[in-house]
């Protein structure tokens, strides 16, 4: 099982640091999931804070995601680093992933490109996310958690 969450609330500048705790542990590891992927060409085609004015974000990412371009491949890495984490957990365990808004959307509708994206309602805010099934090297079972209102 693997839970991806976007993460909280951030400081602004150069007090934003690094080491803290989360959820009550201590950060494991700290990875650069995009790597060498053309970050400025996945951002021309995602945008900044439009996804919160789609109307079906997931399915907006989703037909983004099939063009091929730099957001398909932020997925695929994205795809990469989750199925990663899941095998450092090993077959019991279970790893928690705290990342960014845009880049968990879009890695989730890599992993789950036959899912009824329309129905996932909006993009994640602060602290939300989706718990995933793995196996085999494949996701199922999405939970998406919200946060109460």
């Amino acid at each position: 099982m693997i839970e991806i969450r976007r993460h909280s609330f951030t400081k602004k500048g150069p007090g934003r640091g690094a080491g803290s705790h989360l959820m009550g542990f201590a950060v494991d590891a700290v990875g650069d999931v995009v790597g060498d992927v053309d970050w400025d060409g996945f951002l021309a085609e995602v945008g900044h804070h439009e996804r919160w004015s789609w109307e079906h974000p997931f399915a907006a990412f989703a037909a983004i995601v099939r063009h091929g371009g730099a957001a398909a491949r932020v997925g695929e890495a994205v795809r990469a680093a989750w199925l990663d984490a899941s095998r450092r957990a090993g077959p019991d365990g279970a790893a928690l992933v705290v990342s960014h808004g845009r880049v968990i959307e879009t890695g989730l509708v890599t992993c789950l490109p036959d899912a009824d994206h329309h129905s996932w309602g909006a993009a994640f805010a602060h602290c939300e996310g989706v718990r995933l099934r793995v196996g085999r090297g494949r996701f199922d079972a999405p939970e998406l958690l919200r946060a109460a209102v």
